[in-house]
């Protein structure tokens, strides 16, 4: 059983940034994922990091966040940059146990974490 745990998220004016934090409890050969649900929307993927630190984005967050890991502290962050009010949702982390991340996305990850809010506003 993995446990993931987001911390991080609040409130924030445009064009500030927010650092998400995501600690792994057992960490393995995976797919680490920050997804996010707009309210009212289904939840979308946003970024992706693979076991041996590939990484990717979705086009909306591109050259505004950065996905990372600290193996050492079992940790994924997501560095949320040049933030738009429309960025504005509960973001969680997610895993994929023994998958790439170009595999996986658009598949039900293997374990959520709770959430966090993050708000922009204009």
């Amino acid at each position: 059983q993995l446990h993931l745990a987001e911390s991080g998220g609040g409130s924030v004016e445009a064009g500030g940034s927010l650092t998400l934090s995501c600690k792994v409890s057992k960490p393995n050969r995976y797919c680490y994922g920050w997804f996010r649900r707009i309210q009212g929307k289904d939840k979308d993927g946003v970024a992706g990091i693979d076991s041996d630190g590939s990484t990717s984005y979705v086009d909306s967050v591109k050259g505004r966040f950065t996905i990372s890991q600290d193996t050492a502290k079992n940790t994924v962050y997501l560095q949320m940059n040049s933030l738009l009010p429309e960025d504005t949702a509960v973001y969680y982390c997610a895993a994929y146990i023994g998958k790439r991340c170009n595999d996986a996305f658009g598949t039900e990850p293997d374990y959520w974490g709770q959430g966090t809010q993050v708000t922009v506003s204009s």
